[in-house]
């Protein structure tokens, strides 16, 4: 014998406190709403003007050091704990969640040039003016020791220090790029390709064994630490100054150039750029992406950090204060939620990665809110009214002014290819794309 009985969820029906309001039931057919559209552009409308209501994206600063800052990197196993350098060469360890200085070392005579830590977390490595790498050990807690836990000389400055993603090897670069081994003092192999000197090296952390680095010559190279000799090299127009690789697509990586502008490219084809990255005003110093590999975050020469779509040629996001000057460094979080910053004068602020979001702990019913006004945001993203309440920035003076002047120099200098093709002779002047215009070559 069959038995239907009826039967109902608690949790549709139920309040989850007392001061909670009552849920009232719905029934989805859409013949019973025929004004769905209208009202639900309303509700989008509303959760576009709430973003930027609730977009304040400063957290707050990391007050101590006395010099500019010149270079700050993450912790690979805490997501608490950061790393930074100064122009006077102290090293600092610090404390993200209680904003304190957890430990002061006077690191080298001079700038720091660069630092990076263990994939294991328990030591660092520095490099200075002074031309001295040296290595330290972090105890338990997470503190540097005192005393440098070995120090090796150079031949030369060295400009930056990367560590291999799951050996003991790190690359340092000045003259050319050096392979070392931690238990060596001396390097395992050394890259040249006829550049006087190279400023910036990445490991792939996917593919560990490639490394990339942009020379003085405005060039890109790529290397392979298990051959010989490097694999291949690109030309930009002008110099680059950081180099990132995409955590999460092993061929994709990101420089930050002196034009203004970042270029996203496929090791695969270096001929071209995927993509060009524009809206700074100022060269870019700085590019890291968060670990999505969706978004990558900028520092401009211009006093303003930007945060790119990787698919984007226009920023989604801008990041300034009155007292923030010329940022040098930037990075972001691991659990991708937060941005740091560093600056010349000498503070590192923290910032949201997405200015509007609500953080600590949501309610169901907050979460499911959130959810669904971002799903109608998507939703009617295009419609003009909308758009424009999503697309609106608050700029300083100085880079709305700079903004229009770029623009117009842009716009001479299209009019002027365009004048210059139509009183040619027919195939004589050839058009160049916006990805082909920065490109000078590529070599093999």
């Amino acid at each position: 014998m069959k038995i239907k009985c009826l039967s109902r969820n608690p949790d549709d029906f139920l309040r989850e406190t007392k001061r909670d309001i009552h849920k009232v039931p719905r029934n989805y057919d859409p013949n019973l709403h025929p004004f769905e559209a209208p009202r639900e552009y309303v509700r989008a409308l509303n959760a576009a003007k709430l973003e930027r209501v609730f977009a304040k994206p400063f957290l707050g600063s990391l007050d101590g050091h006395r010099d500019s800052v010149s270079v700050i990197k993450k912790h690979p196993t805490s997501l608490s704990l950061l790393f930074s350098g100064a122009y006077d060469g102290e090293v600092r360890l610090w404390n993200i969640a209680r904003r304190n200085c957890v430990k002061t070392v006077q690191a080298h005579d001079g700038l720091v040039q660069g630092l990076c830590a263990h994939p294991n977390g328990q030591s660092i490595f520095s490099v200075g003016a002074d031309k001295l790498i040296k290595h330290w050990s972090l105890t338990e807690e997470g503190d540097i020791v005192d005393e440098p836990k070995s120090v090796i000389m150079g031949r030369s400055v060295f400009q930056c220090i990367d560590h291999h993603g799951k050996e003991n090897y790190y690359a340092t670069c000045g003259v050319g790029v050096n392979i070392w081994d931690e238990e060596r003092t001396e390097p395992m192999r050394y890259f040249t390709w006829g550049v006087d000197s190279i400023h910036h090296v990445k490991f792939n952390p996917i593919e560990c064994n490639i490394l990339g680095a942009a020379a003085s010559d405005r060039s890109i190279i790529l290397y392979d630490m298990r051959g010989s000799t490097p694999l291949r090299k690109v030309i930009l127009k002008l110099r680059s100054n950081a180099i990132t690789w995409n955590p999460m697509e092993a061929y994709i990586f990101t420089v930050a150039n002196e034009d203004y502008n970042c270029y996203t490219f496929d090791m695969r084809k270096l001929s071209i750029p995927m993509n060009v990255h524009r809206d700074h005003v100022a060269a870019v110093m700085d590019v890291d992406y968060s670990p999505t590999g969706k978004e990558f975050v900028t520092a401009g020469y211009d006093h303003c950090l930007r945060i790119f779509p990787l698919d984007h040629g226009h920023s989604r996001e801008i990041y300034h204060t009155q007292r923030m000057h010329r940022i040098h460094t930037c990075c972001w979080s691991l659990d991708n939620k937060y941005i740091l910053s560093g600056s010349e004068e000498m503070n590192i602020r923290l910032w949201k990665a997405r200015a509007w979001e609500k953080l600590g702990t949501l309610k169901s019913r907050e979460s499911t809110t959130l959810r669904y006004n971002a799903k109608l945001k998507t939703k009617f993203s295009n419609h003009p009214q909308v758009k424009r309440v999503l697309k609106h920035r608050h700029v300083s003076k100085m880079v709305f002014h700079n903004t229009r002047e770029i623009r117009k120099i842009r716009e001479a200098q299209k009019k002027r290819e365009q004048n210059r093709m139509e009183n040619s002779k027919i195939g004589s002047v050839g058009y160049k794309s916006e990805k082909e215009s920065h490109m000078v070559g590529e070599l093999e």
